[in-house]
Formats: C-alpha cells, sequence, structure tokens
C-alpha cells in the first residue's frame, strides 16, 4: 500500500492513493483555507470506515440488512508527545440486534486491519532524502 502527498500551497496538500485524490488542509484558525480534513480526521476517517466496512459485511454476511450503519469515531488529544488517545468507535446498526448478532458484530469489526495496527505498536521509519543540486 503506498500513498503520495504533494505540497500544493500554503498548509494544504494533495494525497493520492491509486487514482483517488483527496485534499489535506487546515481550519481557517491554524493558518488554511479549510478546504479538506486536517491529517487527525483523517485517522479518524481511516478508523471508522474501516469498522463500517466490517460492520456492514457481517450483516449482509447474516441477511440481516444490505445498508444503513453508521460509524463515529471519536478521540481526545493529548501531549507530551502530542497524539490521539482515547479512540471510541460508535456504530449504529441499521436494524435490532440479538446479543449473539452483536457479539459477532464486535468481533467482525475487530478484524479491521486499521485498528488492529493501531493495538500492535507499529514500525515507524522515516527517510529523508533531497533533491541534489545541479
Amino acid at each position: 500500500m503506498e500513498v503520495k502527498v504533494s505540497h500544493i500551497n500554503g498548509v494544504r496538500f494533495a494525497i493520492q492513493a491509486r487514482s483517488h485524490v483527496i485534499l489535506s488542509d487546515q481550519p481557517i484558525e491554524n493558518g488554511g483555507e479549510d478546504t479538506g480534513m486536517t491529517p487527525p480526521e483523517f485517522l479518524l476517517a481511516s478508523l471508522g470506515s474501516c469498522a463500517a466496512y466490517y460492520a456492514v459485511d457481517y450483516l449482509k454476511k447474516q441477511k440481516l440488512a444490505q445498508n444503513g450503519v453508521e460509524v463515529s469515531v471519536t478521540a481526545e488529544k493529548f501531549l507530551k508527545p502530542a497524539r490521539m488517545d482515547k479512540f471510541r468507535i460508535q456504530v449504529m446498526s441499521p436494524v435490532p440486534l440479538t446479543p449473539e448478532h452483536s457479539d459477532g458484530m464486535v468481533r467482525a469489526i475487530e478484524r479491521c486491519l486499521v485498528h488492529n495496527t493501531f493495538l500492535s505498536s507499529p514500525e515507524i521509519k522515516i527517510e529523508l532524502t533531497s533533491v541534489v543540486a545541479q
């Protein structure tokens, strides 16, 4: 998997994955123009959309519903070091669930790749390169 991030101007960036491009920006109060989500909002979006995918997949496989799932993800901002923590994923099922189906849906959502990445401290390596002067 790979995404490429290119600086546009100010604090705005274009993010490309395969043939898809989205914008990242900062709110006006942070010096941006508010033309896109911030990086932390993308992190929440990634976790939420992954959870939603697995919730919908579970409901379809159980023949309970084809659509209507809604997910909300929140997190708190902490300092020293600056980070997000205390993530909360709220999943709204479009149909009533028995206790067995509730447990099954939670187990399905817990298979989310993004969720599991958070549970295991991932290795992150920063490699710096620069343009060679001619």
